[in-house]
């Protein structure tokens, strides 16, 4: 997801480690080298095994749950196509996360291809992750409201096209706002070690709009539908109560109605992890916030990509039988699984 939006925004170096001893980068290098701290021997061994221990769990759950959609083809539903286009974004989150080591010392040391890179990488990630997120509403708006229309308007091949085309948009996004600075890697480094970008304030502007304002509203505007309906079908379907149909006509199943439970807890997890980060971000440099909570938000934000295979696995119980498949190397018919 987003790493340090702020240095797009304010120019800002990367967020401070533990306070420590002040060196140089290079220090070969005095007049052009950027500072460096150094970490107190518990952070130097805490932080790093911290950073490589949820980055491996990120993406070992995150692989999981790819090869559990994938294997599996009673799992091939619209639903669960965008849970695996989600989990591929979170996938993406655990190399992100084991990134952040080299951050420790305030200091880049793979030089200025990687570190464009790196921000693309930020970038594609962090729209595609909104976009899924955007999607999902979606999916869960069309099947509790409309739950007549939903096997013919949601179908496995549309949610191909639509998962495509969120990852498509987001390259051709990240190129957009990344173009001067794939030209000329490292043109906004003040000194050596440094790894931030430089982004025009029309373009941070648009960024926020793009990535945060319009899906967040659109999100939380289709939960809210998606909450109303569905208590309203929980009360119709007690004993002694007539269901009552929806406006699209029909009444809701059960299964659907955990489904956007669960989902609804996925969204709600990853709006509570957005939301303070970009809060933050927002203060800017001279805000109430200093860069201490800006990593702490943003190892957050982080955090989410882990969460979301832990929910699935709370809710799911087929995600637990295939989990279960997979590590034990069984083979077993998928039809007489789920």
């Amino acid at each position: 997801m987003d790493f340090l939006r702020a240095s797009r925004q304010t120019g800002a170096h990367n967020s401070s480690p533990p306070f420590g001893r002040m060196e140089l980068c290079f220090p070969e290098l005095l007049n052009s080298s950027c500072r460096r701290t150094k970490l107190s021997p518990s952070a130097a061994v805490l932080i790093p095994f911290t950073l490589s221990f949820v980055s491996l769990t990120t993406v070992t759950l995150n692989l999981l749950v790819i090869v559990s959609v994938s294997h599996f083809r009673r799992l091939h539903t619209p639903t669960n196509l965008l849970i695996l286009s989600l989990a591929v974004s979170d996938f993406c989150v655990g190399f992100l996360i084991l990134f952040q080591v080299f951050f420790l010392d305030g200091c880049w040391y793979l030089g200025d291809l990687m570190c464009v890179f790196y921000y693309v990488l930020d970038v594609v990630v962090t729209s595609s992750s909104v976009g899924n997120m955007v999607l999902i509403s979606v999916d869960r708006y069309v099947a509790i409201c409309y739950p007549l229309h939903y096997p013919t308007k949601v179908t496995l091949s549309r949610a191909r096209l639509t998962v495509s085309l969120c990852w498509i948009c987001s390259l051709l996004y990240d190129f957009v706002l990344m173009k001067e600075n794939l030209k000329h890697p490292g043109k906004a480094n003040l000194c050596l070690g440094e790894c931030v970008i430089s982004i025009s304030s029309a373009e941070t502007v648009a960024d926020l709009f793009i990535t945060v304002v319009i899906p967040i509203t659109a999100i939380t505007v289709l939960c809210v539908r998606v909450f109303v309906a569905a208590v309203s079908q929980i009360r119709a379907i007690r004993p002694g109560a007539a269901a009552q149909p929806q406006r699209g006509g029909g009444t809701v199943r059960k299964s659907e109605l955990r489904a956007a439970r669960t989902l609804g807890v996925v969204v709600l997890v990853f709006l509570m992890c957005l939301l303070p980060y970009y809060c933050v971000l927002l203060e800017g440099p001279s805000g109430f916030f200093n860069a201490s909570y800006l990593a702490f938000f943003m190892y957050l934000f982080y955090l989410n990509s882990c969460i979301n295979p832990l929910i699935y696995a709370l809710f799911y119980p087929w995600f637990r039988k295939s989990v279960k498949i997979i590590v034990t190397f069984k083979e077993v018919v998928s039809y007489l699984l789920f």
